[in-house]
């Protein structure tokens, strides 16, 4: 059993920057694979990042490439999101999520954080 933590969430302007944060419970957390999805009001949960367990590979939606950066502690047992140059189209719950590969965690996870808001003004 793997529980998720996620904070970092908030209102922030357009062009501005946050850094999500997910924190993991689990201790074997460095073989998980970790993403981080979102929904909109109104819309589906949709993939936004994934990373192996390692931190080796990542993987992004074309939707926020270059904007946003996922990263991995694994001595903290934290994943992160950092994202820049934020758009009102970003608004949403974003949610953390593990899974065994990341194959998994970028189709069907098997382990999801509660979500944090994160409102951004035009």
């Amino acid at each position: 059993q793997v529980t998720l933590v996620e904070s970092g969430g908030g209102l922030v302007q357009a062009g501005g920057s946050l850094r999500l944060s997910c924190a993991a419970s689990r201790r074997t957390f460095s073989s998980y694979a970790m993403g981080w999805f979102r929904q909109a009001p109104g819309k589906e949960r949709e993939f936004v990042a994934a990373i192996s367990g390692s931190g080796g590979s990542t993987y992004y939606a074309d939707s926020v490439k270059v904007r946003f950066t996922i990263s991995i502690d694994n001595a903290k047992n934290t994943v992160y999101l950092r994202m820049n140059s934020l758009k009102s189209e970003d608004t949403a719950v974003y949610y953390c999520a593990a899974s065994q590969t990341t194959a998994q965690v970028m189709g069907d996870p098997g382990y999801w954080g509660q979500g944090t808001q994160v409102t951004v003004s035009s």
